[in-house]
This record gives C-alpha cells, structure tokens and sequence, in this order.
C-alpha cells in the first residue's frame, strides 16, 4: 500500500540470473531452443513469486517480470504469516527470490509490462513502454490492485500510520488506545460492515467512534441497531474535512466540518479498490465478485485458456496468506496444463 519502497528494495534495474531451459523449449527442435518461456509471471509481489516457488518444482522455465509496484510497499511489517510476523515485505520477496538461485530455471526483470496478446498458434507476448518483449506459453497475471483513497485531506498522508485497512493486519501495535474511529464511507457505508470493524476496534482500543461522513440516515440507522447493546460505540454524523497526524508514530487527527477536531488511536476505513492497470480489459478477462477476476478453482484458469490468475485481483479475500495461496494455486495449474498439450493429452481440469 501507498508509494513508499524501502531501502532493501532491488534497484529498478537488475541483471536476470541466467536461465536454464526446460524440457519444452526443446520440445520441437532440440539444436534450436525457442525463446519462449513455459510461463510468465506479471507482477513480483506475493502471489506473483509463490506461483514461481510452485512452478520451479517442475523444471519448467519461468519469466517473473516485476514493475516493483506493491500494495504493502509503504508497510514497514507483515502480519497474520507464521514465521514472518512483524517482519518487512520487502524483506519477504527478496527472501522469496534468493530461493530461486538453487534451481536455474527463473529469470527476474523489473519492467512494467503495457500489453498482453495472445497469439493464434496460443502463444501469449507481453510488450513493455519501452517496446521490449517477451513469449510464453502460459501466462499467470498477478498485477494486484490499488486502493482508492477519498478525496479528504490528509488521508494519503496519515495511511498504514494512522488509518488501518485490516484490523488483522495492523492495530494490535495499538493495543490500549482510549478511543479509535471508524469510517464508515465506501465498503463501511452500511450498518453490518461498520459495526463490523467496531467490534474488532474495541478488541484494541476503550471506545469507538462511527464516523458516517455526512450520512444522516447511516448514522440513525447505526444508532438503531445499538440499542440495547452495552458496547462503548458512538456514531458522528458530521462531514470529515481533514484528517492530521498528530506528531507520534500512530494515530490521526480528525477535522469535523463544524470546525472541532478530535484525536483517535487509529482510523479502521476499507478504501475502495481497482484492478492495476488494464491487462485484464486488453485480454477480455471476465470480472467476478467485487471487481476482481473471475477464475475456476482451484487453479486460478480465467476465462482466457492458459491464462491464470493469482493474488489480490483474483478473491476479494486480499490477505498476505491468501496471495500466497492463490499463488501457488495458479503455480501449480499452469504447468499441468502445459504438460498435457506437451503429449496431446488432456488436463485434469
């Protein structure tokens, strides 16, 4: 999330480890190896690089090409990843790529990829901005989403420090806080979603705070279905005109439109989210619940044959854990797909 690389972050430019290739780039003349790779990852984050964990174990050629744009890239700790708690992402990936080293068959470049297009002999070609290249047989588009800050002052500035998306993935670290907002506008805009995140704020904070952002009738909807419960929740109906940060590590100012401001622990808001760029409209790929894209368990196949989907903008359950599975999930199908073709058999799914 946010813009933020950290300094354990590869340069932009990095010299790819020497590829070693598979049984398939010798498939039809064993003198002259294609320069097609069995399968190309889009996207370098965690999805991206469990699919290629998965993909190595079958010997077969992988291109990873990374635009080293991360959702959690401004997020100093992991969460919620046994044996990675409160420990960087970044550190995470390059953990994730130094694993490759053993195995000789992936290549990394870090380039933002600008279009896809599927050949009629099935072959798909990605080209970068700057007109360079690639072919693969299979192609798995891990590209992520990005979230999709409201227009109120300050947001961007006070978000991962003061404004947590997940209650799961950061606020424990606030743990004892008197008081924490909650945002109820886009995704929270309704009664069960709010109350929702309400709950999990009083696990770390004394009291909450509903912040309906100018909705009236949220707030007396939100105010009916409190009645009769002893939970220190409260809900404000006025518009919030600038959110602070209140010059410590954590927690976020909050600017009423009547001009009083009050100071909450933290602010627990979903923004929106869309998909990263347009891969998926240049391919036709088919959208499923939320804007992500629909695939068939639990391999990840789209509606594109040979084209697989992973991480963030394949479930909107968009957890670290369920990138990882996912990855591994589409890692697994591309090359049982491709092993198939290879003997003019069919695939198990």
């Amino acid at each position: 999330m946010g813009s933020i690389t950290p300094a354990t972050e590869p340069p932009a430019v990095q010299t790819s480890p020497k590829r070693r290739l598979s049984q398939t780039d010798f498939l039809e003349d064993e003198k002259s190896p294609t320069s097609t790779y069995d399968v190309l990852i889009v996207g370098g984050g965690i999805s991206g690089l469990s699919a290629a964990a998965t993909i190595v174990r079958q010997d077969h050629s992988v291109l990873i090409l990374d635009s080293q744009k991360y959702r959690n890239a401004g997020s100093p700790h992991m969460h919620t990843v046994a044996t990675w708690d409160h420990r960087n992402p970044a550190d995470w990936r390059a953990a994730a790529r130094k694993d490759f080293d053993r195995y000789g068959t992936v290549t990394l470049e870090y380039d933002n990829v600008d279009k896809i297009s599927k050949t009629d002999n099935d072959i798909f070609v990605a080209t970068s901005a700057s007109g360079k290249s690639w072919s693969a047989k299979k192609v798995i588009l891990a590209t992520g989403v990005e979230d999709v800050f409201p227009a109120i002052p300050g947001y961007a500035e006070n978000w991962i420090t003061g404004i947590f998306h997940c209650l799961y993935c950061h606020g424990w670290e606030e743990k004892g806080a008197e008081s924490s907002g909650v945002f109820a506008e886009g995704e929270a805009a309704a009664v069960l979603p709010a109350l929702h995140f309400a709950r999990q704020a009083l696990r770390i904070s004394k009291s909450v705070t509903i912040y309906t952002h100018g909705n009236t009738q949220l707030a007396e909807d939100i105010e009916t279905a409190l009645n009769g419960s002893s939970a220190p929740m409260k809900v404000d109906s006025r518009k919030i005109v600038k959110l602070e940060k209140p010059g410590k590590r954590s927690g976020v100012i909050i600017h009423t439109e009547d001009g009083s401001s009050k100071v909450e622990g933290f602010l627990a808001h979903k923004p929106k989210s869309r998909l990263r760029g347009s891969l998926h409209e240049q391919l036709g790929l088919d959208l499923g619940p939320k804007g992500t894209i629909a695939s068939k368990p639990p391999f990840g196949q789209s509606n594109v044959k040979g084209l697989f989907v992973a991480g963030d903008m394949s479930t909107p359950m968009q957890t670290v854990t369920m990138a990882q599975a996912t990855g591994t999930s589409a890692g697994a199908g591309a090359p049982l797909q491709l092993q198939a073709e290879m003997w003019n058999q069919t695939p198990i799914f």
